[in-house]
């Protein structure tokens, strides 16, 4: 326990060091976030620095290397997709940056590259052995063989997907994800034990880390994570869960994620069919803050309805 302790201490200070001495670098650069105009509240965030996603998963990875933790080949690897999707946000922050508009990777091009890295994940599961699959809220494991291939990729997919939906208020999507790596950890340890301590503590040092962040990203923030974090988020909380065989896990755990992409579907085809709203905006959180709730009020619901999923399914597995 003073490993993991000494773990979240030296990965949040990290963190809050690293995010120190960006900010004011993003902000000569000009690397500021552009505000998509329907968006009101929003307008004064404008010119906000962004791409401050690069200062959590760096604190991240240098922590977990120096407690040793990537001498689990599934940690490691599991770095390796997670910093193969911060790079493709990073790349979409910085086309953006460079055209001073919100337009970088086309829609298309997104879904092309974390396609590929999805896939990659599957086969890699596949062809390590890695195939084994928890059943939620039990102990009992069902070894699922080459399913896990399109099981894995539709997971990468839509968890780098929802998360990067779900960060669109100060201090929400990174708050979420600690309460979902935090809950992760745990999970991992109960259900796999001593044989799967480094992937644990590879979300403790991915939960140091924001703890840090959100030091300079809670409302009203001095940086936001951009693309670059979502997606990265997205990337290491899909790796972890089907890594450790948790990938069912990802649905109950990133329950607020998996919220911010229906709504969004919903929206689209409610609208395209009646011509009206189904929310009053889309991602869910909008809908909130349009009905007047403040940011970090939800941003606060959010944690906790994560954290309580948490809570829910250690208890079935102890």
């Amino acid at each position: 326990m003073k490993t993991e302790l000494l773990l979240l201490l030296v990965s949040g200070g990290v963190a809050a060091c690293f995010c120190a001495l960006l900010i004011p670098v993003l902000r000569r650069a000009k690397a500021g976030q552009p505000i998509l105009g329907y968006v009101r509240e929003h307008s004064y965030k404008s010119g906000t620095p962004t791409m401050g996603g690069v200062a959590f998963i760096a604190a991240a990875a240098i922590a977990a290397a120096l407690f040793g933790v990537f001498a689990d080949k599934r940690a490691a690897v599991a770095l390796a997709f997670g910093v193969a999707c911060t790079a493709v946000g990073f790349l979409d922050d910085f086309m953006k940056f460079h055209r001073r508009c919100n337009l970088g990777l086309r829609a298309y091009q997104k879904i092309v590259f974390q396609a590929a890295i999805a896939l990659l994940a599957g086969l890699y599961c596949r062809y390590d052995g890695l195939t084994l699959l928890y059943i939620p809220f039990t102990k009992i494991a069902v070894d699922i063989g080459g399913w896990m291939i399109p099981l894995a990729a539709f997971v990468f997919v839509a968890a780098a997907n929802c998360v990067n939906l779900t960060d669109g208020l100060d201090g929400l999507a990174a708050s979420v994800c600690f309460w979902y790596f935090a809950a992760l950890a745990a999970l991992i340890f109960f259900l796999s034990g001593a044989g799967s301590v480094l992937l644990s503590r590879l979300c403790l040092a991915l939960c140091g880390a924001l703890a840090g962040y959100l030091l300079f990203n809670t409302h009203r923030a001095s940086v936001f994570m951009g693309d670059t974090g979502s997606l990265g988020l997205g990337g290491f909380a899909a790796a972890l869960a089907v890594f450790s065989g948790n990938a069912l896990y990802v649905a109950i755990l990133g329950i607020m994620f998996v919220l911010s992409g229906i709504s969004v579907i919903l929206q689209v085809i409610y609208y395209k069919r009646t011509g009206r709203r189904l929310f009053r905006m889309a991602p869910l959180h909008h809908h909130f803050q349009q009905k007047g709730y403040g940011e970090a009020k939800i941003a606060f619901a959010y944690s906790f309805v994560t954290a309580a999923a948490g809570v829910v399914c250690l208890l079935f597995v102890q």
